[in-house]
C-alpha cells in the first residue's frame, strides 16, 4: 500500500481523467493522495475534487511561483479555509531562487504566513524549496523558535545540510521521481539516512515522472517506481516501506483520519 503525498489532480494533464488516474493507481496499490494547492483563490476547485473521492484530500495555500499573486492571502484567510473537513494540510509555499518567478521578499512573507497557519491549526506545511537552502533554513529555525509546526519539505532535491536542519525541526523529507535519475545520487544519499518514521513518497504529478517514464506525463500510480526505488537505497523490501510510508502519512497528515 502506497499513498502519493504530493500531486496536481487539478493541472490539465489530469483533471480530465481523474477517474482513470484514480483507478490506475488503484491497480498498482496507490490508496490515496493529496492534491495540492498553488493558489488560495482556487481553493474551491481543490475543495470540490476532495469532496468528490474518498480517498483523495486536499490542501490550501499559494505556491512560491505565485506569491506576488496573492499577497492578498493573510494567515486568518488560511485558517479560516484550511477548516474544510477535506483539507489536511496548508501549503504548498515556500522559496523557490531557481526560477524566480515571483519576488523573494513576497515569496518569504508567503512562507510565514503559511508557517503561522501551520502553527494555529496544527496541519502540517508542504513546503517546496529550491535553490535557496540557506534562506529556507534560516527561516525554518527562525520561525521553529517562535512555536513548533509540522512541516515536510516535498520533492526533495536539497543539500544534506538543510534536510539535517529540517530533521532536527522535527520536520518530515518527501522523495519524488527526481530519485530515479541517473544524475541524482546526492538526494538518494538523503534518502539513506531519513530516520523510518521521518520520510514519505510523492509524484509531484503531472511532473517529474520517474524513470522509466521520465518525460511523460507523471501520474499518481507512478508514485510506485519511485518507491521502488527509495526502498533499494534504504534496503527495504516495497512492502515494508509502503508499511512505513503510509504510516508517515497517517502520522504528519493526522486530519485524514487513517492513523
Amino acid at each position: 500500500m502506497l499513498i502519493d503525498s504530493h500531486c496536481h489532480l487539478d493541472f490539465e494533464a489530469l483533471a480530465g481523467d481523474i477517474d482513470g488516474v484514480l483507478a490506475r493507481a488503484a491497480a498498482v496499490g496507490v490508496t490515496g493522495m493529496v492534491t495540492i494547492s498553488t493558489l488560495v483563490d482556487n481553493f474551491s476547485t481543490y475543495a470540490a475534487i476532495a469532496e468528490r473521492y474518498q480517498n483523495v484530500w486536499c490542501s490550501v495555500g499559494t505556491h512560491p511561483h505565485n506569491a506576488d499573486k496573492e499577497l492578498h492571502i493573510q494567515t486568518d484567510d488560511l485558517v479560516r479555509l484550511s477548516a474544510h473537513p477535506r483539507c489536511v494540510a496548508i501549503g504548498e509555499a515556500g522559496l523557490d531562487y531557481f526560477y524566480d518567478n515571483a519576488p523573494r521578499e513576497a515569496q518569504a512573507t508567503g512562507l510565514r504566513r503559511h508557517i503561522a497557519a501551520s502553527r494555529i491549526t496544527g496541519l502540517p506545511l508542504v513546503i517546496h524549496s529550491r535553490k535557496c537552502d540557506d534562506d529556507m533554513a534560516a527561516i525554518l529555525t527562525e520561525e521553529a523558535g517562535q512555536g513548533a509546526f509540522p512541516f515536510v519539505l516535498h520533492c526533495f532535491t536539497a543539500g544534506q545540510d538543510l534536510a539535517r536542519t529540517a530533521l532536527d525541526l522535527g520536520g518530515y523529507i518527501s522523495f519524488s521521481g527526481i530519485i530515479t535519475f541517473k544524475n541524482a545520487e546526492d538526494i538518494r544519499e538523503v534518502a539513506k539516512f531519513v530516520p523510518a518514521d521521518r520520510y514519505l513518497v510523492e509524484t509531484d504529478a503531472p511532473y517529474l515522472a520517474p524513470i522509466p517514464h521520465r518525460g511523460a506525463s507523471n501520474e499518481p500510480s507512478f508514485v510506485r517506481f519511485t518507491a521502488e526505488k527509495v526502498a533499494e537505497v534504504r534496503g527495504l523490501t516495497l512492502e515494508a516501506l509502503g508499511a512505513e510510508t503510509t504510516a508517515n502519512f497517517a502520522r504528519l497528515f493526522s486530519k485524514t483520519g487513517l492513523a
